[in-house]
């Protein structure tokens, strides 16, 4: 929902799957242009678009272990499955999975990283509390300040 800001201009709330999806897309969380990253998993200290600061997030470890969870739960019954339907040798399997385990973690790095920010961003975590609350502040100001929509 969109609201008024009191100055002209509409606000648009952003809901927490678009700020992790903002952030899934390498995109700032806040305004959805600006580049989150500056270097392959290094989050840029502010938003180069709209100022929105970054660099509080907290992200650590979560990304990587979320992406052995998935990769390994996407790549092991995938083994599995060959192995018990064709038995190949173990030189293939590894010349097979080895390359696609590395490639699928690695595409899945940033883009994890990137949405555990949005969602510590749109939460309000760590340092980026001061951000939620001016973000409700003038949410709420745009609910309780309507536009005159009486003809001039």
């Amino acid at each position: 929902m969109d609201h008024w800001n009191g100055r002209g201009v509409v606000m648009a709330m952003v809901s927490l799957a678009k700020a992790m999806w903002r952030g899934f897309s390498g995109k700032c969380p806040n305004c959805g242009e600006g580049h989150m990253f500056g270097r392959f998993l290094k989050v840029s200290d502010a938003c180069d678009h709209c100022g929105e600061e970054l660099f509080h997030q907290r992200a650590d470890d979560f990304p990587a272990y979320l992406v052995m969870v998935v990769v390994g739960h996407l790549v092991v019954p995938a083994i599995l499955a060959i192995e018990t339907a064709y038995a190949p040798p173990v030189w293939l399997q590894l010349a097979l999975w080895l390359p696609v385990t590395l490639f699928a973690a690695l595409a899945l790095l940033q883009p994890t990283k990137g949405a555990i920010v949005g969602l510590q961003w749109q939460l309000g975590m760590h340092g980026f509390e001061a951000s939620k609350l001016r973000r409700e502040a003038g949410e709420l100001a745009a609910v309780l300040v309507k536009p005159d929509t009486r003809a001039a």
